[in-house]
């Protein structure tokens, strides 16, 4: 039986500002029961039905449930009342892409991730992606170097076996991060752009990609759309509090557990690296 749904509110909204990211990180519930499936729509219950195994479907609710949860914090609409939609595209008009929240004036931009027991949302007003990991296995590793980047894929190799798995899903992270705050997703193949650590001057411009500190058995990375430093605050909610009947109120008032930053790229680092163009932008402009 499902819990009654939260208060249509919070007393007060908690602001983001223009220079700020804020971290959600939203527990798995202790059972199927106490997530509150009537706050999804039709769209999210569809989907969320396609997962073939129960704790993949109950992870994808969970989800949901507590992203809607953390939106009403910031807009001051009921969580079940959350217009959820995608962005415009206005080459073939018709909304695909980012999720957003639609026709909501004010409304701050998110990002939704989540992986073996672990959500996390990322707030923004401008455009960002979050992506959370589990450390892959070996064999993942090595079967899927040959989808990155030339250059990411001799910097993997370069390391030793047992340093492969972190760097490998430290770098995954972030590319995904990148992609779902460009609206692609992995349609956009994973080899076009250069997210390694050799040299950011190689990085997409106009974003800040960064991974995040979290727990032993999970990585994570945020993207935010802009070329400067971003404050991160970083929550921590804790499950009774995400799926009590009053959550809504009680995320308001949770205090975040970290503060760091997620520096803009360092266009003048660049490490020796046979498969980086050790040029400026405007020489390798110049030269093509």
């Amino acid at each position: 039986m499902n819990l009654p749904v939260v208060p249509n509110a919070p007393r007060s909204t908690l602001e983001v500002g223009t220079s700020d990211l804020h971290i959600w990180l939203l527990p798995p519930p202790a059972s199927e029961r106490d997530v509150p499936v009537g706050e999804l729509d039709v769209e999210e219950r569809r989907r969320a039905a396609a997962y073939r195994r129960q704790e993949d479907r109950q992870m994808y609710a969970a989800a949901h449930v507590g992203l809607r949860r953390v939106l009403s914090v910031y807009t001051g609409v009921a969580p079940q009342r959350l217009p959820l939609g995608r962005e415009w595209c206005e080459e073939c008009e018709e909304r695909h892409g980012r999720p957003v929240l639609v026709d909501l004036p004010g409304a701050p931009e998110f990002s939704l991730s989540h992986s073996h027991g672990l959500a996390m949302v990322a707030i923004a007003r401008t455009r960002v992606g979050v992506d959370v990991q589990v450390l892959p296995s070996p064999s993942t590793v090595e079967a899927c170097l040959s989808s990155l980047h030339p250059a990411e894929q001799q910097e993997i190799t370069r390391l030793s076996e047992d340093r492969r798995q972190m760097a490998f899903a430290r770098l995954w992270s972030r590319k995904e991060a990148y992609l779902k705050g460009l609206g692609t997703g992995l349609a956009r193949a994973a080899d076009i752009d250069y997210l390694g650590e050799a040299a950011e001057s190689w990085r997409p411009t106009g974003w800040a990609v960064r991974n995040v500190p979290l727990c032993d058995g999970h990585v994570g990375a945020a993207a935010a759309a802009g070329d400067k430093d971003w404050r991160v605050s970083m929550y921590s909610v804790p499950a009774e509090w995400l799926y009590a009947r009053d959550a809504v109120e009680r995320i308001a008032t949770v205090e975040p557990g970290l503060r760091t930053v997620l520096r803009a790229h360092n266009p003048s680092s660049v490490q020796t690296h046979a498969l980086i163009d050790t040029r400026n932008r405007k020489e390798r402009a110049q030269a093509s």
